[in-house]
């Protein structure tokens, strides 16, 4: 169908613009605010309530529920590129609410690359068009800018495209990680969807020993329960500990309730903070003028005396008779210093015992959003204070902002730090994004103030490293080996070994009740099936999954991706999936096949970076089995179409079958990193049936299956897969561009081919089928690309079909084409039982019933004249393609006989699509046959 008009026939709206958040079709996504309720809450519970949209009258938000909520702000640092491209891509041209969004640029700030500037100037200049708060690099990390600058503020509700978004609950602020995909949808909608946590009341009782640090505390805290406690959870500090603590401790405690495995890890709004923020404030008055000629400057819009009025006014807490999955409880006063690691956040020991091995060190850092405040800064500087970094060592020290660091200098901390041997590095990320100078090198070990020691992260896979406070760190700089500072009094400390610690209740592995089958989506696989690799891992982390050096390459391939992925863990991981991709068995369309990849409990624990995903689908996996997930992983394949199911019993027998020792996390039984004995797999996603196969035979297990809801995101949906620029449709006709296009079916065959040719000739085109990877590949081969946008899904989906054609005339303004390349088959009924509204006037079926296709092209052709709309019925014989392939072996003739009818190019259909688009509306070309000459009659396919 050509025509100017078509657009009118697309009666509704896709659930996605704009002005509206993608509408998820159940009801327990709408959320509104509401009055509080009375059933009892906790804290972040009541946060959540007062930051949730569209809830029904009386809803009361409980752990468990999804809502849609509207943060009171969204950050994003370096990655703020690649969201760009994302909100460009779902045909957003406004930020819905500017005072919403902030931009800190401090992951890759000592790279100076012009490649590097160049991105960090498009990203201001977007700021700066759309009036978005902008911080450039060199000002600070973007959680403690938040901090400083009041967009983390107590009993708010804040996010950030960054996994250490926990950090905010040092302030009493609800803080959450989201991935790119959710900021993108926040910067045109305003909201996102969440599923609230499961809550966990953590209880630290007691007072910390003198010398003893937030660091070590929450080291201890992830070394102490480290069997997923609080995996995917959302923490609450209570205890008598707490008002001990200071807000320096408290940030660097929630900060690394990330690598404990939480989502969220709030203290409460107490005296010790809102005395942190009367000094806050008062060092902000003393920013004012000491001239009386000169006016002062505005308040703060975020910290000022009214808010902190309010905030002090307000008695927010937790409700007695909250509910929590688990209460732990841990004892302040037993603790001495504690490392982490070698190589894990999970392995902590005491310093005393860890002290007396004489670790010997190579580089040692102060750097991070974890500990690199002025108070940790001052620690260090105690340390090193007359002394010097012991030869052979390099002691690299960067403040978390320019504020910390203008602070330490007029303190005296900083020149004290340059004074021992210190090398000092812009307010950033960094070393501890594996950015920059001063990596670890190969066989080299490392001491850090950090958050994460993963193999890989701060350097090279085969270095050592361990995470400390600012004090331990300063003193093995100084010592060359992991020690304790000079300082720390002994006598002062509690006796050397675990500290107190304890479950008082744990509900979070209560029983699940067994699910019916479940319905899918058409789009959706009814089955996965493949060969299956083992990685004998647990806590296997987004560094070890995609190496940081590759996340801020933003022009980084697919299909690059999938040549590192897993090159932290395994390096030899990608060529093994490779290999096995061409020996699995062909499926049938309901079933997706590839490497199915198995590995321990929470699988995808550390950064928010979405390509630990894209890269393992990219590579060939549309499957991850674990025993647990860290959430911020799934929420990032959710959202890019990896699947990912939980079955502890697969990954117990897999574990003591083929893993080390029998035990979990050892690696495999012959010191392989992956684990492959040739088993296949078969995954229902009806009734969550588990098929092994294996040279020992047959098991089967049980998993939960993928639900409706979340089906429903892992759709193919524009917010994911659009790549063409916003501009008007003038300007795209000024640059050459013919006119606008749908091809359905567009993944191969003949819409390929027809995708192809028009793109030469200039036209825009929205390309659509249920398979991504072949539309991708069809995208790549348009000469075009650029005016193409791959929307896949199913025309099966009514809605999907309506959405498809009001997208595409949003995005470029007109619809001037349909190539309906793709069908679909209704259930054959008596006519009597066909219910009413089938057979209402002119519609696709009323015709169909009446003179099949060529009467319905008719009809379309005598609707669409008051439109200016041509309509053409295009007979196509046995074109080359995939459907046709059966024809090799033989079509079934009148006469009984099999023959081998001839085919032809499909090519040649889209040469004849091509000069019929090109034709004017006023004329028709009404029907049209290709097919091969020698086809034994006419008519034939």
């Amino acid at each position: 169908m050509r025509g100017p008009e078509l657009q009118s026939l697309a009666l509704s709206r896709l659930s996605l613009d704009t002005r509206s958040r993608v509408h998820l079709q159940t009801a327990r996504f709408f959320a509104s605010s509401a009055p509080t309720p009375r059933i009892p809450q906790t804290i972040i519970e009541k946060v959540v309530q007062k930051y949730s949209v569209g809830l029904p009258n009386g809803k009361v938000v409980k752990a468990g529920d999804y809502v849609m909520i509207r943060p009171e702000h969204v950050m994003t640092h370096d990655n703020t590129g690649p969201v760009i491209s994302k909100f460009k891509s779902i045909g957003a041209t406004k930020i819905v609410d500017p005072r919403q969004t902030v931009f800190t640029l401090d992951h890759d700030v000592q790279n100076k690359s012009d490649k590097n500037l160049a991105k960090y100037a498009t990203i201001e200049a977007f700021a700066r068009t759309h009036g978005i708060d902008f911080y450039p690099a060199g000002r600070g990390i973007g959680h403690q800018v938040l901090v400083e600058e009041g967009y983390a503020f107590p009993h708010t509700l804040t996010v950030a495209s960054d996994s250490h978004s926990n950090m905010y609950g040092g302030v009493a602020c609800v803080g959450t990680p989201i991935v790119r995909t959710d900021a993108a949808a926040l910067w045109a909608t305003g909201k996102t969807w969440w599923q609230v946590p499961r809550m966990v009341k953590v209880e630290l009782r007691g007072k910390l020993a003198p010398g003893v640090t937030g660091k070590d505390v929450i080291v201890a805290l992830c070394g102490s329960f480290n069997n997923d406690e609080v995996l995917n959870a959302a923490i609450e500090f209570t205890g008598d500990g707490i008002s001990a603590l200071s807000v320096d401790n408290r940030l660097t405690i929630s900060n690394m309730t990330t690598e404990w495995g939480a989502l969220v890890g709030i203290f409460p709004a107490d005296d010790t903070l809102l005395g942190w923020y009367e000094n806050a404030l008062k060092k902000l008055e003393r920013r004012t003028f000491a001239s009386e000629s000169i006016p002062p400057p505005p308040e703060h819009p975020r910290i000022n005396r009214r808010r902190l009025d309010a905030l002090r006014a307000t008695n927010l807490t937790s409700d007695i008779g909250a509910q929590y999955s688990s209460h732990l409880i841990f004892d302040l006063s037993t603790l001495v210093p504690h490392v982490s690691g070698p190589n894990s956040v999970k392995v902590s020991t005491p310093l005393p015992k860890l002290e007396s091995q004489k670790i010997g060190i190579q580089k040692a850092y102060l750097v991070s959003c974890t500990n690199s405040r002025v108070s940790d800064i001052a620690a260090a500087a105690s340390v090193v204070e007359g002394k010097k970094i012991a030869d052979g060592v390099e002691f690299y020290v960067a403040a978390a902002s320019s504020q910390v660091q203008a602070e330490a200098e007029k303190l005296g901390h900083w020149d004290k730090l340059i004074a021992a041997g210190a090398k000092v590095l812009p307010a950033g990320c960094g070393p501890c994004i594996g950015l920059g100078t001063g990596l670890l090198e190969e066989g080299e070990t490392g001491i850090s103030a950090t958050n994460r020691n993963y193999k890989g992260r701060m350097g090279h896979p085969k270095a050592q490293a361990y995470l400390a406070s600012p004090a331990v760190v300063a003193a093995s700089a100084v010592k060359g080996f992991i020690c304790s500072p000079s300082s720390l009094d002994a006598t002062s400390l509690p006796p050397v070994g675990a500290p107190t610690f304890s479950i008082a209740s744990d509900s979070s592995n209560a029983v699940e009740i067994p699910q019916a089958e479940e319905s899918l989506f058409p789009s959706f696989p009814a089955a996965f099936s493949g060969r299956v690799l083992f990685a004998p891992q647990d806590n296997l982390n987004t560094d070890a999954l995609y190496p940081g050096k590759y996340t801020y390459q933003d022009d980084i391939t697919l299909e690059r991706q999938a040549q590192v992925v897993m090159e932290n863990y395994d390096p030899s991981f990608a060529a093994n999936v490779a290999t096995i991709l061409p020996t699995l068995s062909a499926s049938d369309e309901s079933t997706k096949s590839g490497v199915v990849l198995v590995s321990g409990y929470n699988f995808g624990t550390g950064s928010s970076r979405e390509q630990a995903a894209t890269a393992l689908k990219a590579a060939g996996v549309p499957l991850v089995i674990a025993g647990s997930f860290g959430d911020i992983f799934k929420r990032n394949a959710i959202n890019n179409g990896l699947v990912c199911l939980e079955c502890p019993e697969l990954v117990a027998d897999l574990t003591a079958t083929y893993a080390k020792g029998g035990g979990r996390g050892a690696g495999g039984r012959e010191g392989e990193l992956t684990v492959d004995k040739g088993h296949e797999i078969c995954v229902s996603m009806i009734d969550g049936n588990i098929t092994l196969r294996g040279s020992d035979g047959e098991k089967t297990y049980k998993v939960r299956t993928v639900g409706a809801s979340v089906q429903e995101l892992w759709r193919p949906s524009f917010i994911m897969h659009c790549h063409v620029d916003s501009g008007e449709p003038e300007n795209r006709r000024a640059a050459g561009v013919t006119g606008i296009r749908v091809i359905t079916g567009a993944s191969s065959g003949i819409g390929r081919q027809a995708a192809i040719k028009l793109s030469s000739e200039g036209w825009s085109l929205a390309l659509t089928a249920r398979r991504l990877s072949e539309l991708e590949e069809t995208k790549s081969l348009c000469s075009n690309s650029d005016a193409c946008i791959i929307v896949p899904g199913d025309i099966t989906d009514e809605a999907f079909v309506k959405g498809l054609f009001e997208e595409t005339v949003k995005k470029f303004g007109r619809l001037d084409l349909l190539f309906n390349n793709a069908g679909m088959s209704d259930k054959a009924n008596p006519i009597e039982d066909m219910p009413l509204e089938m057979f209402t006037p002119h519609s696709v079926a009323y015709a169909a019933s009446k003179h099949a296709v060529h009467g319905l092209t008719k009809t379309i052709a005598i609707e669409g004249r008051k439109y200016d709309i041509a309509v053409t019925q295009i007979d196509i014989g046995n074109a080359h393609t995939k459907m046709a392939a059966g024809h090799t072996l033989g079509a079934l003739q009148p006469d009984g006989r099999r023959v081998v009818e001839p085919t032809f190019d499909p090519v040649h259909v889209a040469d004849a699509i091509a000069h019929v688009a090109n034709l004017p509306t006023s004329v028709t070309v009404l029907n049209m046959n290709i097919m091969a000459t020698g086809a034994p009659f006419v008519g034939r396919g």
